[in-house]
């Protein structure tokens, strides 16, 4: 099978953070984070997200946004999030669990975004004892279906969310590509937002494994070691997940990795349009191309060894660049569609 666009997952390491990876792994170190190398990745967050954060690093995505979550509230807590979000729909209850039980309201939106008034009719069509108190926003940056909130966007997000009193978490799995769609700094995207904790991904742009948890406010912070310890994401030799974040920020790295898997996916989508019988289903904004295909299509790529998600509804297949996406590839992958809907 060929994953090359199955997701930025299937990607190997990028050279940058295998290189750090590599100067990490000599000699002895302090374990559980008190060595040099978890100490230059978190000075490089906070450079780079221009903060004086505290920053947590895990080993996935998951971990990043349950543990999170459960850092904003408390069981008989509820938590508002659009209805194709990843907390939603691909991590098998795990904000419920390390919550205790905290419930998600799931809101809908164009595009995979929140829209203000969603927000607004969860939190306010109830208010008595028997329903879960609305505590905390979590939104998607770039959404589930590959599109970006602007600035403006997510200024509105934020006023809404606080005048109702809610904190704000931010799911950045995909956190480098919005940076690179919107060029602007990092920093204005979470300030734009009114982040409370942003789950930072590493993964899916170039690490092996990894992801930093980053509170802003950080009196949620004060637990947040013990919650890592027991959810079993403390990692005795941290160095390791660690300094490959000090190869990726440094000279902007890892903004360039994401411009060029956004470039690859706008070239992918603007070539797949003009292939009679495709239809493109949302905007391309970051690394993500959705598209619909007629059925038989879709078995005689599959057959022909290409894999790919189809989850978006009837006829929905995903196709994800990455930081090692060609050209080459992406007229390969095509070609492939071309000739399976003749």
């Amino acid at each position: 099978m060929r994953y090359d666009f199955a997701s930025d997952n299937a990607a190997g390491m990028c050279p940058e953070a295998r290189q750090a990876m590599l100067d990490a792994d000599s000699g002895y170190l302090p374990s559980y984070g008190n060595d040099v190398w978890t100490e230059r990745a978190s000075d490089a967050i906070r450079a780079m997200l221009e903060s004086a954060c505290e920053v947590f690093f895990v080993f996935n995505g998951t971990a990043a946004n349950s543990l999170a979550l459960a850092s904003l509230c408390q069981s008989y807590h509820s938590v508002i999030c659009h209805e194709q979000a990843h907390v939603e729909t691909d991590e098998c209850g795990a904000p419920e669990f390390f919550s205790n039980g905290t419930k998600l309201l799931l809101a809908s939106g164009e595009n995979g975004k929140l829209h203000p008034d969603e927000v607004r009719r969860l939190v306010t069509r109830r208010s008595d004892i028997h329903y879960p108190k609305p505590k905390t926003l979590t939104m998607t940056q770039p959404t589930e279906c590959g599109t970006v909130y602007t600035l403006a966007e997510l200024e509105e997000l934020r006023a809404t969310a606080q005048g109702l009193g809610l904190k704000i978490h931010m799911d950045g799995a995909r956190f480098a590509n919005a940076c690179s769609s919107l060029a602007v700094a990092p920093g204005l995207i979470t300030r734009s937002a009114g982040v409370d904790v942003l789950s930072l991904g590493g993964c899916k742009m170039g690490m092996a494994l990894g992801e930093a948890v980053v509170f802003f406010n950080l009196e949620l912070a004060g637990d947040f070691a013990w919650r890592c310890k027991q959810a079993g994401q403390l990692a005795s030799k941290m160095r390791y997940l660690a300094a490959p974040w000090v190869g990726m920020l440094r000279d902007g790295v890892w903004l360039r990795h994401a411009a060029h898997a956004n470039s690859m996916a706008q070239q992918l989508s603007q070539g797949l349009c003009q292939i009679t019988g495709v239809k493109l289903m949302y905007p391309v904004e970051a690394n993500a191309v959705f598209v619909t295909l007629p059925g038989p299509g879709i078995e005689r790529l599959r057959q022909s060894g290409w894999a790919f998600y189809q989850f978006i509804g009837s006829g929905g297949v995903r196709f994800v660049c990455s930081w090692a996406t060609t050209q080459s590839l992406v007229d390969e992958l095509i070609a492939a569609v071309a000739a399976a809907l003749i």
